[in-house]
């Protein structure tokens, strides 16, 4: 594997990070956190969350990586879906404060955020880095 290639199990954070880099590309008024928080809700996070994404990654390399990448897999898919679980309008209630479940989403998607970007700085791919969560 070259230094830039990059771990099969950051595939879904670099998916997280691109996704929520556009939201705030295209909404300039928005901060980092608002950019998160609009990415909640969106077709990728559905899949995400649903476990779909990984089902398509795993099918997508079952036969080219070790059995041991695929059950590393398979674990962030678990962790994924029980982290982002989905409860409809449970996200801001009437005080205006995220429920837990909705926290844990947000924080969850924020450690995302920061792996990547410490993955992108560890192997000097600084040009990849569009929100400077980790500055």
């Amino acid at each position: 594997m070259s230094i830039c290639e990059k771990p099969y199990v950051l595939y879904v954070a670099e998916s997280i990070y691109l996704k929520i880099s556009e939201i705030k590309k295209k909404n300039s008024d928005f901060s980092i956190i608002n950019s998160l928080e609009a990415f909640i809700g969106t077709n990728e996070y559905n899949e995400i969350s649903s476990g779909k994404f990984h089902d398509k990654l795993i099918k997508k390399f079952e036969k080219k990586v070790p059995k041991e990448t695929l059950k590393l897999l398979y674990i962030q898919k678990d962790m994924m879906i029980k982290q982002l679980i989905q409860f409809p309008k449970l996200y801001y209630a009437k005080s205006h404060f995220p429920l837990e479940l909705s926290q844990r989403s947000f924080d969850h998607l924020w450690r995302m955020c920061e792996s990547y970007e410490l993955w992108c700085k560890e192997t000097k791919q600084n040009h990849l880095i569009f929100l400077k969560i980790i500055d």
